[in-house]
């Protein structure tokens, strides 16, 4: 008798090769995407969401804004950002294959406005509060499952200049009956989610001080 064929389970699915610039300047061009560990890059209708969200929010005032993206990638936030305007554009990023492919794009689309640190993301976050540099928008996309989103968005109180807003993208939705204690003192101005992806825009609440 034939013994039954062992059912196959679906391989998990694979970040895309590449990516797309949503809007601005460099609009349709496409980022090609590291095939590495943890390297998962905003969905492109996510991401198309999320800047128009952004764009409402500032009235579509993009220059002269200060980004921070903390946990760089792929660079394609960071990228958006510029592609629509933004003054200055710092990415972090600690792989050094990922920073290798940031710089190569940077060069590519001759972004002069970017720029690249290859450092953890709490230290350089804590180094920026020391030195008082503070932006208008702070990307936070760390890797899921973690508690890198915990730890780091309490250093982006001191980091925002009044009015900013913080992006976040996490594995599940940070709206509940019982936030944790991470996020008290940040209101949820805008969220979505698409499959397994969830993303907020936050912005401080009034009077909300740094938390230890």
């Amino acid at each position: 008798m034939a013994k039954p064929s062992p059912v196959k389970k679906s391989p998990p699915r694979s970040a895309p090769h590449q990516v797309r610039i949503i809007g601005g300047q460099w609009k349709r061009t496409p980022l090609a995407v590291l095939d590495a560990a943890g390297l998962r890059p905003t969905p492109d209708r996510v991401r198309e969401t999320v800047f128009n969200w952004i764009n409402h929010l500032i009235d579509g005032g993009w220059d002269g804004l200060r980004c921070l993206d903390a946990f760089a990638g792929t660079g394609v936030l960071g990228f958006e950002a510029a592609s629509r305007g933004a003054a200055e554009v710092v990415m972090v990023e600690m792989q050094t294959q990922a920073v290798r492919q940031i710089e190569t794009i940077k060069d590519k689309l001759h972004a002069e406005q970017v720029r690249i640190l290859r450092s953890d993301a709490i230290s350089t976050m804590q180094s920026l509060q020391r030195s008082g540099t503070q932006f208008d928008l702070i990307f936070l996309d760390p890797p899921y499952h973690s508690d890198w989103l915990a730890r780091s968005l309490p250093l982006c109180v001191p980091l925002l200049r009044p009015g900013g807003l913080v992006y976040v993208e996490s594995e599940m939705p940070l709206a509940s009956e019982t936030p944790p204690e991470w996020l008290q003192g940040w209101q949820i101005m805008r969220a979505g989610s698409a499959g397994m992806v969830s993303y907020h825009l936050l912005q401080p609440e009034k009077g909300a001080e740094v938390q230890a």
